[in-house]
């Protein structure tokens, strides 16, 4: 198949990719700086040469959209927004003016459209969307507005010979340096990989490899379209999430955090709390119903497996 990925150099593209290309598909890649022969230059937001790679593909999975590893300020969050919805409204007009349009539109979303809760999971069928929690910081609220946006501009468009898919995608763990599963196995291994503010909030997760599988199950399952939970079924604490994850690198300790020490270490690598505070409790209800099977559903033994992994690769 041909699969074109824009916003395909950050770390989830980077890991599309290898798998994509490794399974003999023909990857090409939109991005705003190429670099490499099956990467091609846009701009995120306008129609130009490269709407010509969509026209006769198989596939679109567009990931393009600011990092969120970042500040949340006003400008940030803007950014977010703007880099979201723009380059999903321009993938949108490339596949309705495509004379040969692809059969399916994977859009990336996120779990953060959820609400911040502890009491019950969200599926698809029956979460919370966010928004409107009490006790929380107002900007979360923009987070979930972008989300929606993000969704929205996908739906808006008229596709009627391309199916759509948004990808509430939990965060994807895989070896990659710079990558979560980096950052926190940092952490970690400096011993300061704790619970922060008491680490009852819910982290919801998905291996690499699962995370390329669930793309492929969906690109071959032609009767799902609409939003799909992209995340292991067994999301848990922080607590013994980072437990977990200190035990697979070999730690014993890991320091705990209240509230203000996670914002003085967010501040100091310019990133935000919320993507440590807010609980996501999320669970891939649709997937699950559609028979997937997950082969990394539980985090310790994903854990385990990640971190031989990465020891592999920096030896």
């Amino acid at each position: 198949m041909k699969i074109v990925i824009p916003g395909g150099t950050g770390q989830v593209g980077t890991v599309l990719n290898r798998a994509l290309t490794a399974a003999g598909h023909e990857v090409v890649v939109v991005t705003r700086r190429p670099t490499g022969e099956r990467e091609i230059a846009w701009d995120g937001r306008t129609p130009g040469p490269w709407a010509a790679a969509i026209d006769g593909s198989d596939v679109v999975i567009n990931l393009a959209g600011r990092s969120v590893s970042c500040r949340y300020t006003p400008a940030n969050l803007q950014a977010m927004m703007d880099s979201r919805v723009h380059s999903a409204e321009a993938v949108g007009a490339a596949i309705a003016a495509a004379a040969r349009p692809p059969g399916v539109w994977l859009q990336m979303s996120t779990a953060t459209i959820y609400a911040h809760r502890y009491d019950a999971p969200n599926d698809e069928a029956t979460g919370v969307l966010g928004g409107a929690e009490p006790g929380v910081p107002g900007y979360w609220a923009y987070s979930v507005k972008i989300a929606k946006n993000w969704e929205r501009a996908q739906q808006e468009v008229r596709t009627p010979s391309t199916r759509k898919v948004a990808l509430r995608a939990a965060m994807v763990m895989s070896p990659d340096r710079g990558g979560v599963f980096d950052v926190l196995s940092w952490l970690a291994r400096l011993g300061l990989g704790g619970p922060v503010a008491g680490g009852a909030q819910y982290v919801s997760w998905i291996h690499d490899h699962d995370f390329v599988r669930a793309i492929e199950f969906l690109v071959a399952r032609d009767d799902i379209a609409g939003p799909v939970n992209l995340a292991a079924p067994n999301p848990l604490p922080h607590r013994p999430f980072m437990r977990a994850l200190r035990a697979a690198w070999g730690t014993p300790v890991g320091v705990p955090a209240t509230a203000w020490m996670a914002e003085l270490g967010a501040l100091a690598i310019r990133s935000d709390t919320e993507l440590l505070l807010k609980s996501r409790r999320v669970v891939p209800g649709r997937l699950l119903d559609a028979g997937f099977s997950f082969h990394h559903p539980h985090w310790p033994e994903a854990a385990g497996d990640l971190v031989r992994r990465a020891r592999r690769s920096r030896r």
